[in-house]
C-alpha cells in the first residue's frame, strides 16, 4: 500500500503539467509589430488588347456601264439601218456587240478613289502589376520578414503563441508510464 501513495504526487504533477500545457496553448496573445519597409513586389503579366488603326486605301474607278449600254443602243440602230432582208437580224446582232465594245472603251476608266478603312487586331503586352508585399518588420528586438498579400501599413498584427517547456525526462508524461509506452 505504501507503494500506491507514492505513485500519487508523480500523478499529480502529470496531471498538472498537462493542465499547464493546456492552458498555455489556450492564451494565444495578439501584439502589434513596427514595420520597418514594405516593398512591392511585382509580376509581369500579359494582357491581350484590340488594337485598331485607320489606313487610306485606294481603289481604281470603276466604269459605270454607261458607254457599254450607249454603244449596244447605237450600234444595234446601225446595223438595223444597215442591213436587208435575212442579213438585217445578222446586221443588227453584230451592231449590238460591236457597238457595246466600243461604247465601253470610249468610256474610259472612272478616276480612283481613296478611302479610310479601320483595321483592328489583337495585340499582347506586359503589364507590371504588384502580386504582394515584401515586408520587414521588427518584434521584441529583431528583425523578420514576410510576404503578404496587401500593404500592412506602419504596424502588422502578430499571433504569439507560447512554447510551454516538456517537463524533465524524470518526471512522466500525461497518459505514459516511466517507461515510455502508453498504458
Amino acid at each position: 500500500m505504501k507503494q500506491r501513495f507514492r505513485s500519487v504526487p508523480l500523478l499529480v504533477k502529470a496531471l498538472l503539467a498537462a493542465v499547464g500545457l493546456i492552458a498555455a496553448s489556450a492564451q494565444a496573445q495578439q501584439e502589434m509589430a513596427r514595420v520597418i519597409s514594405s516593398t512591392p513586389v511585382m509580376q509581369q503579366v500579359p494582357v491581350s488588347r484590340q488594337v485598331c488603326q485607320d489606313e487610306a486605301v485606294t481603289r481604281g474607278g470603276q466604269k459605270s456601264g454607261a458607254g457599254a449600254l450607249m454603244g449596244t443602243i447605237a450600234g444595234g440602230a446601225l446595223g438595223n439601218a444597215i442591213g436587208e432582208g435575212s442579213g438585217k437580224a445578222a446586221a443588227t446582232m453584230l451592231g449590238l456587240f460591236g457597238g457595246a465594245i466600243l461604247g465601253n472603251s470610249i468610256e474610259g476608266e472612272a478616276p480612283p478613289e481613296t478611302q479610310m478603312v479601320r483595321r483592328c487586331y489583337p495585340q499582347t503586352v506586359y503589364e507590371s502589376r504588384v502580386s504582394g508585399y515584401h515586408v520587414v518588420y521588427e518584434f521584441g528586438g529583431k528583425e523578420y520578414s514576410v510576404q503578404m498579400p496587401s500593404d500592412p501599413g506602419q504596424y502588422v498584427q502578430l499571433q504569439i503563441t507560447p512554447i510551454v517547456p516538456r517537463p524533465p525526462a524524470g518526471y512522466p508524461q500525461p497518459g505514459y508510464s516511466q517507461s515510455g509506452y502508453p498504458r
